[in-house]
């Protein structure tokens, strides 16, 4: 029986996880850095980039709820102290969601035009998002099984080999990215922004290949599967379906975006994208800590040490809202530095200034909305999780976007109606987790 989770503990598990969480948006943004500063049509690559790294990650998010769900069924066996009762669950749960995405994978590769035409992309823009997608898809199943992985590690409080696996990929990606875009003088042509894809592509494909071994190195859990199917993939599937769900609607905030950014213009969009990945990035840094909250809760409810849950999830709040702050100071110091860094063209960064202050604002609230999405996920809640994402977008999200968009104010509508679907996704689970637990303590 856990008796306190000290600050100390967390920061054990919320680093590492913190370091390896933020490997997709960093790979993301190498794109965006690259791509956004190449000699030829950089606005409409930039434009590309963001559409299409939206859209995969959407499908990474959707089908990614693997890790969560690995991650709480195995904290809460640890904390039982009843491991082998689930070893066999991973390998059964990772083979059916990589299965399905395969398939969702081969109906939008052969199908990649109109579905961005959806986006409200044509003409050059369009073509740059097909060539782009049509490549950068096919590491898909490869992130999925690495994120499977990753949550068997979270699940036995282990953060660091995710890391290393992180780091791995994110330099190796950085590394393809200047040789495969730029190219090499003799040695290997430019290719732009379909060498940002291939670069991307092989680092997922490292990645999945180093957890694998990791995995098998270091734990007794194997992704060998084994019939009949566990008596817990019924509950396994219910969460995921939870969180799919979930995650779905998140994407249909991200999807009116996009399609709205899109719709003023190809400036606007290329802005849209550096401040949408600048904010995943920070999102990723704060996930750390909420992945912490996952692992730990888990582990707590399962022991049913309630009074200690309480005070974890009060610490870990303050946490996370310190850090919103600090990410708030750091972007308003080097406010005009980082759209430089993504982009020269002067057009597309006085839109990105004019709204990057509406990002840094809002994120103390979504540190808040994070460290509170990870606790939930470890006590398996994940039906709350879909009915409060369901609320903040079609009740709060959409109507706002589409009146603010109504009333003409760009993209600052866009992220004024970001901002309450971040308050909207936060106070209902505050207020649920405060009421259960306090009594049960």
């Amino acid at each position: 029986m856990t008796k306190s989770i000290k600050i100390s503990d967390i920061q054990k598990l919320a680093i590492p996880a913190l370091i390896s969480g933020i490997a997709e948006p960093i790979l993301s943004i190498t794109d965006t850095i690259i791509v956004g500063n190449i000699p030829e049509d950089a606005t409409i690559s930039l434009g590309a980039v963001g559409i299409v790294g939206s859209f995969i990650s959407m499908l990474i998010w959707v089908f990614g709820q693997t890790r969560s769900v690995i991650a709480s069924i195995i904290a809460q066996a640890v904390g039982k102290n009843n491991l082998k009762e689930v070893q066999t669950l991973p390998a059964q749960g990772i083979l059916i969601i990589i299965s399905s995405s395969i398939l969702i994978m081969l109906l939008t590769y052969f199908n990649s035009e109109g579905l961005f035409r959806f986006y409200n992309a044509s003409g050059k823009l369009l073509q740059f998002c097909v060539d782009y997608f049509n490549i950068r898809v096919w590491g898909l199943p490869f992130t999925l099984l690495t994120i499977g992985v990753f949550g068997i590690f979270r699940g036995l409080q282990n953060t660091y080999y995710p890391m290393i696996i992180a780091i791995t990929g994110t330099l190796l990606n950085i590394v393809l990215d200047i040789i495969f875009v730029y190219g090499i003088d003799g040695v290997i042509n430019p290719m732009y922004i379909k060498g940002a894809a291939y670069a991307s592509l092989i680092a997922q494909i490292t990645m999945a290949i180093l957890a694998i071994i990791l995995l098998y190195q270091k734990t007794e859990i194997k992704l060998s599967v084994k019939l009949p199917f566990h008596p817990k993939i019924n509950s396994f599937l219910s969460m995921f379906g939870n969180l799919v769900i979930r995650t779905a609607s998140l994407n249909v905030t991200l999807y009116f975006c996009n399609a709205f950014s899109t719709k003023y213009g190809d400036e606007f969009i290329a802005a849209y994208t550096i401040a949408i990945n600048l904010w995943f990035l920070v999102a990723f840094i704060i996930d750390g800590y909420s992945s912490a909250g996952t692992i730990l809760s888990g582990k707590l409810y399962g022991e049913k040490s309630y009074g200690v849950l309480v005070k974890f999830g009060n610490d870990l709040t303050k946490i996370g809202v310190k850090i919103g702050f600090l990410m708030t100071f750091i972007g308003f110091v080097f406010y005009y530095p980082l759209g430089k860094i993504f982009n020269n063209d002067p057009i597309v960064l006085g839109e990105f200034y004019n709204v990057f202050w509406i990002v840094l604002a809002m994120l103390p609230l979504c540190s808040i909305a994070f460290i509170f999405d990870g606790i939930y996920k470890g006590l398996g809640w994940m039906k709350d999780l879909r009915n409060v994402l369901l609320f903040s977008t079609f009740i709060v999200f959409v109507p706002f976007v589409m009146l603010f968009d109504h009333y003409e104010f760009g993209l600052h509508g866009i992220f004024y109606a970001f901002t309450l679907w971040i308050l909207a996704r936060s106070i209902p689970l505050i207020i649920k987790f405060k009421k259960t637990f306090n009594k049960l303590s």
